[in-house]
């Protein structure tokens, strides 16, 4: 009777042990999988793109790695397609607190921290690899930094390609075949002394206004990047792209510095290390993205043309020399130094 007593009790005592374990498991399963959200720090991202975008699916992917770093503890709820307002509306709730982490493009950003206008400065980077070089570089590390005194911390920089020039009836080899044309810009300062520096015919348009405005001829053309062209079946009605890449305008992802000022000193490192690699994984997907771009339009008839991107650089150099912020000039110097 003894010896089976003992052996109950040894067995009981496993029993407890191993479903001990195992309800240890569920927990942490739960949280890893958002199921216990009591005990997890939970990060509000809203952004202006839909789910389909490169840049939703690196943020779905800084997501799950933070999950994974930080053992289930911290996610992010991601809300896209503008639901929580426009890049500039986010940009203010970043600064209240009230929103935690956005998308916002380099050019939206001039007006809050005046610097980033250096990115829509024609000619900047002399290609991809220099570009990518500055900003992985303590330059780069810099610039998302200087959003700190308007409440602003920068994580990471996207991908959002090169904008070149695309038109209806006749191509864009030179620069002299701008002249006279009605280009659509963005209602930028810089977009449009750009495109008058060229010869061209700045022409602001909304964005979700312009296939109208290219279809009734209201512009003979247009500048973004090949995603942004085909994705928005501009293909339909302009048949001439032109690789000439004017310049990179990053997306740049920034989060609210009394939010992050809110974290452990650990927490902040998870969360770095997700956008972190959240961006490589990004980069990635963006140049597939880009390939797939053109060859759709190529199937769509477009006809992409190679060009001597120097005769469209000296062009503009006149008003980069005229450039009299002192800020801007010396990023311009330093930037124009690396390699």
């Amino acid at each position: 009777m003894t010896k089976a007593w003992s052996s109950f009790v040894a067995g009981l005592l496993i029993g407890v042990f191993l479903a001990t374990v195992g309800f240890a498991s569920y927990l942490r399963v739960q949280k890893s999988s958002g199921g216990d959200r009591s005990t997890q720090k939970v990060l509000k991202l809203g952004h202006g793109l839909d789910t389909k975008h490169p840049v939703h699916l690196a943020m779905e992917s800084m997501k799950n790695r933070l999950e994974e770093l930080s053992g289930g503890t911290m996610t992010v709820d991601i809300y896209p397609s503008a639901v929580l307002g426009s890049e500039t509306e986010c940009i203010e709730q970043l600064q209240n607190g009230s929103l935690a982490m956005t998308k916002i493009s380099a050019a939206a950003l001039e007006n809050f921290i005046p610097s980033m206008a250096v990115f829509s400065l024609p000619y900047v980077f002399r290609d991809e690899t220099h570009f990518w070089n500055v900003l992985e570089g303590e330059l780069g590390q810099e610039l998302l930094r200087k959003g700190e005194q308007k409440y602003l911390r920068g994580l990471c920089y996207y991908d959002a390609g090169s904008r070149n020039f695309y038109t209806k009836s006749s191509p864009i080899r030179t620069p002299e075949d701008l002249k006279g044309k009605k280009i659509r810009v963005m209602n930028s300062a810089t977009a449009i002394e750009m495109v008058k520096a060229m010869g061209g015919a700045p022409t602001p348009i909304a964005w979700g206004e312009l296939y109208s405005a290219l279809a009734q001829g209201t512009v003979d053309g247009a500048e973004n990047n090949a995603p942004s062209f085909s994705t928005n079946k501009h293909y339909e009605v302009c048949k001439h792209f032109s690789l000439d890449g004017h310049s990179r305008v990053p997306d740049m992802l920034f989060m609210s510095l009394p939010v992050w000022e809110s974290m452990t000193e650990q927490q902040q490192q998870w969360l770095q290390q997700a956008a972190s690699e959240s961006a490589v994984f990004q980069r990635e997907l963006w140049r597939k993205e880009t390939d797939a771009a053109l060859e759709k339009a190529k199937a769509e008839g477009v006809t992409i043309y190679d060009v001597d991107v120097e005769a469209f650089a000296e062009k503009v150099q006149p008003m980069l020399d005229q450039i009299e912020n002192p800020d801007i000039k010396s990023l311009l110097d330093r930037i124009g130094s690396l390699n």
